[in-house]
């Protein structure tokens, strides 16, 4: 199950990209007047499928939960210096 699992997983992530891209192709066509139809078109086939993805992986168990914003900015998610990768080196014994 963890592989099929996984294997969700990636196509979501390849998933989420391809929809960047294709916004930002729509985005551009619109910029310069085009038509942008057929791409809005292909994109709302990928929210679709992004959706049915998201459903079978939370229904295989790996359902994710999304932080709010204070549980955010109380994560400790700052860069570790050089400084303190080096001492943690050191200590080590390397």
């Amino acid at each position: 199950m963890d592989n099929k699992l996984n294997e969700i997983r990636r196509k979501i992530k390849v998933l989420r990209a391809e929809m960047l891209n294709a916004g930002d192709n729509i985005r551009k066509q619109v910029n310069r007047d085009e038509d942008c139809s057929e791409a809005a078109t292909r994109l709302m086939a990928m929210r679709a499928a992004m959706v049915g993805l998201v459903a079978e992986r939370n229904r295989l168990g790996g359902e994710e939960r999304l932080l709010n914003v204070d549980e955010r900015l109380k994560l400790d998610v700052r860069a570790v210096s050089r400084k303190q990768l080096a001492r943690a080196l050191d200590g080590r014994g390397r």
